[in-house]
C-alpha cells in the first residue's frame, strides 16, 4: 500500500515543487492550497503525514493540525517563514513534529519526511507492551484509542504530550532524564540545550491542572528528571 501524504500550502508553486520530490520517493501526495481545504482532504483519505504552512487561508495550520488531532494520530511538519526559535518551540507544542523554515531544500524536506515516517513505525512498534488502561489519581489513559481523561473530562493532547505521559505511566516511580525522553518520544539523539522536553512537560502538567492538585502526577527529581507519581 503506498503512503499517502498531504501537503497543504496557498502557494500552489511550493505546493507543486514537494510533491514532485516526494513522487519521486514513491510517495502518493495529496495537494490542497488553504486551511479548510487540508482539514477535508483529511477526512476524506487515509494520510500518512501532513505537510502544513502555518499562514493559511480560511483556516491556519494551527487549527488545522487541532482539527487533525481530534481524530488522527500522524506525524505533522510545519512549513514556515517565521524562522526565530520561539515560532519553532510555538509549532512544537501546537502539534508538530517537526519544523522547517522557508525557503528551504526540497530534499532535506524529503529527508525530514522519511524520518519522521521511519519514526512512527519504530515508535509503534517499540510502544510499552502495557495496552491495558492506565488510572491514577483521577487520571485515566486508554494506550490503544490514544485519549485521557481527567476525573471523566476529556484532556486533549498533542501526540508527543500523550507519548511522554504514555511512557512515565508505564513506568510509574522510573526516573527518566530530559535526554531519555526525547530519545525515547523524539526517537533522536538528545542535543545539548535543548529544551524541548521542558516546554512539553510544562504545558502538559497545565493541560493535566497540576497547580490546582496537591499530588502532581509529574514529578520532578532536581537533576535527574522527571517520574510518574502514580
Amino acid at each position: 500500500m503506498s503512503i499517502t501524504i498531504l501537503i497543504a500550502d496557498d502557494e500552489a508553486e511550493i505546493a507543486d515543487l514537494i510533491g514532485l520530490h516526494l513522487e519521486k520517493e514513491g510517495y502518493r501526495c495529496l495537494k490542497v492550497y488553504d486551511g479548510q481545504q487540508a482539514v477535508s482532504a483529511m477526512q476524506a483519505n487515509a494520510v500518512d503525514l501532513a505537510i502544513l504552512d502555518i499562514m493559511m487561508p480560511k483556516l491556519d495550520g494551527y487549527e488545522v493540525t487541532r482539527q487533525i488531532r481530534e481524530q488522527h494520530h500522524l506525524p505533522i511538519i510545519f512549513l514556515s517563514a517565521k524562522a526565530s526559535d520561539l515560532d519553532k518551540i510555538a509549532g512544537l507544542v501546537r502539534g508538530a513534529d517537526d519544523y522547517v523554515t522557508k525557503p528551504f531544500n526540497p530534499m532535506e524536506l524529503v529527508a525530514r519526511v522519511n524520518a519522521q515516517l521511519r519514526r512512527a513505525k519504530q515508535f509503534n512498534a517499540s510502544a510499552p507492551a502495557n495496552k491495558q488502561t492506565i488510572e491514577a489519581g483521577g487520571l485515566v489513559i486508554h494506550p490503544d484509542e490514544r485519549a485521557v481523561f481527567l476525573y471523566g473530562e476529556p484532556i486533549e493532547l498533542t501526540p508527543k504530550e500523550f507519548d511522554i505521559l504514555l511512557l512515565l505511566a508505564s513506568y510509574p516511580k522510573k526516573v527518566y532524564s530530559s535526554e531519555n525522553i526525547f530519545e525515547h518520544v523524539w526517537g533522536e539523539t538528545y542535543y545539548e540545550g535543548s529544551n524541548t522536553v521542558m516546554v512539553h512537560i510544562r504545558t502538559l502538567r497545565k493541560k493535566l491542572k497540576e497547580d490546582a492538585q496537591k499530588t502532581k502526577l509529574i514529578k520532578t527529581v532536581w537533576g535527574v528528571g522527571y517520574t510518574f507519581n502514580g
